[in-house]
């Protein structure tokens, strides 16, 4: 019989996709307000890998990444995908989001990403969240699943996440960034 372990707190990392840089970089400081310290953040990358946000927030899109210095316990994944809905509905028009926020745990052996969106591959936390494994490290690298979102299977994304593995390491083993 295993005896049930706590595992190691997780960096919490997001993807935020807006048309607009102004509202992209307002939502990093309200995220900051609440989740602390920015220690990374991308720069302006475009997100042309689906037309499934244009209608409601135009196009082009663009994406930042942003991870927070503080790390966080991983059941607090679900409390953390409600508290950016409502940052998401705060910039909100008309209806409309202006920005999408895909907030994820990230450990030593995965990215963990939060959405509202059930499908046979998410297991269901709470309060109509579910937990989306997204990638998984192996042989050094952060890997693609049949199911990863194809902006996550980016090289350049990888590579963003492997770094962020690194620095996350070294927070864990007391070296700081």
């Amino acid at each position: 019989m295993g005896t049930p372990k706590v595992p190691k707190p997780a960096k919490l990392v997001m993807s935020l996709i807006s048309a607009e840089d102004e509202i992209l970089m307002r939502t990093v400081e309200n995220l900051n307000s609440i989740f602390g310290e920015v220690d990374f953040l991308s720069d302006l990358l475009p997100f042309d890998f689906t037309k499934y946000y244009d209608e409601e927030m135009g196009a082009p899109l663009f994406r930042r990444f942003v991870a927070f210095k503080e790390l966080v316990q991983r059941e607090a994944l679900a409390d953390i995908k409600k508290m950016t809905n409502g940052v998401e509905e705060r910039y909100s028009r008309d209806g409309c989001r202006k920005v999408n926020i895909d907030p994820g745990v990230l450990s030593g052996e995965n990215l963990v990403l939060a959405t509202t969106k059930g499908f046979a591959h998410r297991i269901y936390l709470r309060d109509g969240i579910y937990a989306d494994l997204e990638l998984i490290f192996q042989n050094r690298s952060f890997k693609a699943q049949e199911w990863t979102y194809p902006n996550y299977r980016q090289r350049e994304v990888i590579e963003l996440m492997n770094g962020l593995r690194r620095s996350y390491l070294r927070e864990l083993r007391g070296e700081g960034t």
